[in-house]
């Protein structure tokens, strides 16, 4: 659930956006950037709890979904229902599924069917700046 239940994401104008975000998170939610790799302050997080986007709250990922990939960003193998939307993305010359929140149609990364090791076998490789972090209350 969103922590602004009374917003109509998909009705916000950028420089509402850009008011609401730090220029990084405006960056890769909005513009479509990348964090550079090992950067993230999500990157080793362990706890357990959730992953909701930094954009509007919404829940996308459970930390029992998340592994380590070795890639640079938080890996998870699968997102939180229908909190995901996935784009065909033909930038940088290649083809790549873009991963946006369903909710206010931010950018969080990509996803890639490279994890043979995890039950689904694909890898959501997510930008920190495109996450908030939930701990679990024990």
């Amino acid at each position: 659930m969103s922590e602004f239940p009374s917003l109509d994401f998909k009705e916000l104008s950028e420089a509402q956006w850009r008011r609401m975000l730090t220029p990084m998170q405006y960056h890769v939610l909005r513009e479509g950037g990348t964090e550079r790799p090992f950067t993230g302050e999500l990157l080793n997080e362990e706890r357990a709890g959730s992953y909701h986007c930094a954009a509007c709250g919404a829940e996308l990922f459970d930390a029992t979904t998340k592994f380590e990939s070795h890639c640079g960003w938080p890996s998870f193998y699968e997102s939180k229902g229908s909190s995901t939307t996935e784009l065909e993305d033909t930038s940088h010359g290649m083809i790549r599924t873009e991963v946006r929140c369903t909710q206010c149609g931010s950018h969080l990364g990509h996803v890639f069917p490279d994890a043979p090791d995890q039950p689904s076998g694909r890898r959501y490789c997510m930008n920190s700046a495109a996450l908030s972090f939930v701990p679990r209350s024990e």
